[in-house]
This record gives C-alpha cells, sequence and structure tokens, in this order.
C-alpha cells in the first residue's frame, strides 16, 4: 500500500477550512475519532439506556423499506440479490429488544435462522417476515432522512433533529442523510460510492476494509452496463482463484479500521469498501457530490473519458512489461537448442537466394549484399560495428539467439502453410486470424526477451552486424517473427537508444536498418500494426480490470502479465 492512500486519523475535529483543503482533495480515507459524540443522538439513540425505545416512540409508525437478504448476515446490495420490504419500523424495533433481552443468545439465533429460509423466491405466503424466524435477514440499510433529490423517499425526517451536520461540512451542499442499522452481525458485500461518504456511528460497532479506486483489477468490479456495476463480482469469504485470480492479492492493497460509537470516517468518492457491523449497530451517513464531478462540464465528458481510457491503458502497457526477467536462461536455452538442431542443415526460408547462406554457424562476413568501398570515417567507425569479431561476448551471444530463433519461426511457419495446404476454401474473408496469448506475455516470447535484456547500445551492436551479415534475417525478424510484445519492447529501445546517442550517429543506424527492406514503408507498417495490436490488448485489460467488460472486439480478457 502505498504510504500516500494510508488512512489518516485525527483526534479533533478538523475545521472546514482544513478539510476542504487538506482533507478532501487528497481522496484518502480519514476517520475522526469521537467527533459525534455531541448529538442528541449518541446520548439518545443509545440502546443501552433506553434508546429503541425512544426511537419506537419517535417513529414507531412509520413504514420503511427494509432490506431482505436470503444470504444474510451478507447484505449484497445488488439489486438481484435482496428484495426491499415494507417493515413497520415498530417491528424492527421490536427485534432490537429481543436481542437485547437474550444477550449472546440473539446472536446464536442467527445461524439457526437462516435454516428455515426457503431458497426460492419470497411471496406473501412465504415472506419470512410474516412469521418469527428470520429478523436477521432485515437490514435497514439507507433509510433516507434528507434526500434532496426526491424529499417524497425521505421516510424518517424527524429523526434529523436529534444529529447535526458535522462542521467541517459547512458549506457542503449534501446529497443524502441516511439511517442504517441492524439487529444483528452483518455484512455488507464489497462495493463503492458515487459520492463522497461520511459514515458516523451513533451506537456499536463497525469495522470496514476500503481499497484504493486502483485497486479496482484485484476486486473483479461487476460490467458498467450493468445495475451492480459499483459492486464487486468476487465472493467476499474465499474467493475462487481459479476464477478470480486476480484477488489472491487483494490484502495488499486493503486497509482495516475499527470505528466505535462516535467515530465518522471519511469516505471517498470510488473507494471499494466491505463494512462489518456488531450485532446491533446504529450509524447514519452524510453523502455530498465532490468538487471533481460538480466541476466537470457534461460537453468535456467524451474527452476526459479518452483521457482517462488513455492514461490506463499506457499504466497497463507499462504493467505488461514491469517485471524484471527472471526467464533468460530460456531465451539462452532456446537459442543453444535452435543451433544444435540446424547445425549442418540449410535454412529453409527460401525467400532469396542470399537466405540460403545465411547459416548460424560461421557468421560469414562474404554474405554481406552491400557496397563500402566508399565511406567517409564516421562511416568506417559505423562499419567496424558489422564486424562480427568487434562483437562483444554479450552482443555475439545474443546475434547468434535471435538468428536461431527467427529461422525456427519461419521453419515453423512454412510447415503450417504446408499442412494447411489446398484444405482452407473460400476467400481472405473466410479466414480468421487467431490470437495467441502468448504474443502479448513477455515471458513467453523468447525474442522479445532478448531485446529487453540488452542494454539499447548492444542491441544497436546487434542489429547493426545483423543488417550487414543476414539482411534477410534481420527482415525475416521484423516482417514476421517479431510479436506485437515484441515491437512494443523493440520500440521502446528504439527511443532509448535514441538519447544515448547522436543525431548523425542516429541517422546512419536507421538508414541501415531499414535498408535490407526493399519497401520501408511496408516495415514501418508492420512494426506500427503490430505496437497497435499490443496496445488494443492492453485496452482491452482496462476494460476488464477497470469496467468489468470481459470481452471486446473479439479479444480474450487480460491477457499479459498477472497482475500484482
Amino acid at each position: 500500500m502505498e504510504e500516500s492512500l494510508r488512512i489518516r486519523q485525527f483526534n479533533e475535529i478538523p475545521s472546514a477550512e482544513e478539510f476542504a483543503a487538506q482533507i478532501e482533495p487528497r481522496n484518502v480515507p480519514a476517520v475522526f475519532s469521537g467527533c459525534i459524540k455531541n448529538w442528541k443522538a449518541f446520548s439518545k439513540w443509545n440502546p443501552s439506556n433506553g434508546g429503541i425505545d425512544y426511537l419506537q416512540e419517535l417513529v414507531g409508525s412509520t413504514v420503511v423499506e427494509a432490506m431482505l437478504s436470503r444470504s444474510a448476515p451478507v447484505f449484497y446490495g445488488d439489486i438481484r440479490s435482496h428484495e426491499r420490504v415494507p417493515l413497520p419500523f415498530s417491528t424492527f424495533a421490536g427485534y432490537c429488544k429481543d436481542l437485547l433481552r437474550n444477550g449472546d443468545a440473539g446472536q446464536d439465533c442467527v445461524s439457526e435462522s437462516r435454516k428455515h429460509i426457503s431458497a426460492g423466491p419470497v411471496s406473501e405466503q412465504s415472506n419470512p417476515l410474516i412469521g418469527e424466524e428470520a429478523p436477521q435477514q432485515i437490514y435497514l440499510a439507507q433509510i433516507p432522512i434528507m434526500n434532496i433529490e426526491n424529499e417524497e423517499r425521505v421516510q424518517l425526517k424527524c429523526l434529523g433533529e436529534d444529529i447535526q451536520n458535522p462542521s467541517f461540512l459547512e458549506g457542503k451542499t449534501l446529497s443524502s442523510v441516511n439511517l442504517w442499522m441492524n439487529n444483528a452481525q452483518s455484512r455488507s458485500s464489497t462495493h463503492y460510492d458515487p459520492n463522497h461518504n461520511l459514515l458516523c456511528i451513533i451506537a456499536g460497532c463497525k469495522q470496514v476494509v476500503l481499497w484504493p479506486p486502483s485497486a479496482s483489477p484485484f476486486l473483479y468490479p461487476m460490467p458498467l452496463y450493468g445495475e451492480a456495476s459499483n459492486h464487486s463480482a468476487i465472493a467476499l469469504e474465499n474467493p475462487d482463484l481459479r476464477v478470480y485470480p486476480r484477488a489472491e492479492h487483494l490484502d495488499k492493497y486493503s486497509q482495516k479500521v475499527t470505528l466505535h460509537a462516535g467515530d465518522a470516517l471519511f469516505i471517498p468518492e470510488g473507494w471499494f469498501h466491505q463494512v462489518d457491523s456488531g450485532s446491533l449497530t446504529i450509524a447514519v451517513n452524510f453523502w455530498w457530490r465532490s468538487d471533481v464531478m460538480s466541476g466537470m462540464l457534461e460537453h468535456m465528458d467524451a474527452y476526459y473519458l479518452r483521457r482517462i481510457l488513455k492514461r490506463l491503458t499506457d499504466k497497463e502497457m507499462d504493467r505488461m512489461l514491469c517485471k524484471p526477467l527472471t526467464t533468460m536462461a530460456i531465451a539462452t536455452n532456446t537459442g543453444k537448442q535452435s543451433t544444435n538442431e540446424k547445425s549442418g542443415k540449410q535454412s529453409t526460408n527460401e525467400k532469396s537466394g542470399e537466405q540460403s547462406n545465411n547459416e548460424i554457424a560461421g557468421y560469414s562476413e562474404e554474405e554481406s549484399d552491400l557496397d563500402y568501398q566508399s565511406v567517409s570515417s564516421k562511416e568506417n567507425k559505423l562499419k567496424q560495428r558489422f564486424m562480427l569479431h568487434e562483437l562483444e561476448p554479450r552482443a555475439l551471444l545474443s546475434l547468434q539467439e535471435l538468428i536461431s530463433l527467427v529461422h525456427g519461426h519461419v521453419n515453423q511457419s512454412q510447415q503450417a502453410e504446408t499442412s494447411a495446404g489446398q484444405s482452407v476454401s473460400g476467400g481472405k474473408d473466410d479466414i480468421k486470424e487467431t490470437v495467441n496469448a502468448t504474443l502479448f506475455i513477455l515471458e513467453e516470447d523468447p525474442v522479445a526477451q532478448i531485446i529487453w535484456t540488452l542494454h539499447p547500445l548492444i542491441l544497436q551492436s546487434v542489429f547493426l552486424a545483423m543488417a550487414h551479415n543476414f539482411p534477410r534475417t534481420l527482415e525475416a525478424l521484423l516482417l514476421h517473427a517479431l510479436s506485437p510484445v515484441g515491437t512494443e519492447v523493440l520500440t521502446r529501445k528504439f527511443e532509448e537508444m535514441d538519447k544515448l546517442i547522436a543525431e548523425d550517429d542516429r541517422n546512419q543506424f536507421y538508414q541501415k536498418f531499414y535498408s535490407v527492406f526493399d519497401n520501408h514503408f511496408s516495415a514501418m507498417d508492420a512494426l506500427l500494426s503490430r505496437k497497435e495490436a499490443f496496445a488494443s490488448q492492453a485496452f482491452k485489460n482496462v476494460l476488464d480490470q477497470y469496467l468489468g467488460i470481459a470481452k471486446f472486439n473479439g479479444l480474450e480478457p487480460s491477457i499479459g502479465r498477472d497482475t500484482n
């Protein structure tokens, strides 16, 4: 967990100015200890001091919309997992009184009552509320005390007289104030709110686990187009890591805070949270729109969307390449194995007569097809780097491995084409390209691994030697053997190299590099197409990890490195 995202603890109530300038803009949770102990509700609603009788007398006849859940004590917020049922507040108050009378025995009834709940849909005939079987399945969740958008929904307006807006929220336009009350231990599903939230504990205790919005990939948010888009799709306990492998890293990004009566917790918009409540807990929360969202003009939405998606895609591309390689030996072994297999054999890539002489063993300088009889001193210096005997051992080994891998790739491609033969009927439109996941995974691409581990200047020497001595192999590398991840790695290495060499040397390098192609525009197009394919997969990963959209344009979800 980044230090800047750590929950802050305040023992003194901040001023409105301090909150607006130093706390709210950081979008990091904050606990304000004892900040509501001066509320009338803090003493009058206390269940241990006749608070339930007080509330029953005040609003007992009011009918509220209670949450009914057959999965209690877990209450899932998505609409498919619970039902809103009308319930007189006095009935719920009766459940609370029973709990107080029974003490610990009341908690034991939770598991017993669940045994009697039908797994089928709730109807008037089977509604457990008609009997006395399932008070623990009832949760007074988000019962409006104030709602600026829909005053008709306000059911407990009179309770507002016993609470007061915290002083540090002065000047905020509140969208709603709500009551949360449970009569048994309960847990909310993991979700985030689209508004800033101040959760105030009047009685009892709540434990809150929080994750920053950046942890969305590990929480598997529900699809953005669904009715429960602000909820996590994974089970709250013991997530199935076969289905949700990224959930293995949930704990790394979570923070846990315990709130007692009198405390308040600021939960910024977008922060995922899961709330565990004690046997009898009463809380009130305040929601208000953030300055960021209030300041977003609708005609700019499309631009902001594109900017944010682009930033997340760039970040995902970095993530897909971020780990230090521990599998370089794979590339080395692959190269050596291919060399042994090819020893004494002729290359099967017959694109040109010259290619048949491009053998791994020997590195014959006679294979060069370029005339360098007239060169300047700078060109002589550059030409020295073409000579195989001038290469550093690491560069020479990497050159050998790359040539071996390219020839192996060409052989496999030709064998695949031969085996396919005439079995493919119809036009090109009938042939669908199969997206191979390994094309986007650095660890599974030995060519990309070699390029990734080389210093840019060593890589420059390798390509200069390849362009001079094995031009057809370099051409095959770029046009056929380089995957999307390999292309992304290559272009990043080129960007690093450009910063390390002078402009003249840079121009000479690229002139030599692209001279192996009959049409350097086709080479550029091939590189750009594969680079865009890598970015497209990163974009797909973003849609899956942050928006819950697992399939997009036929691509498989989350191809690339494991997120951690």
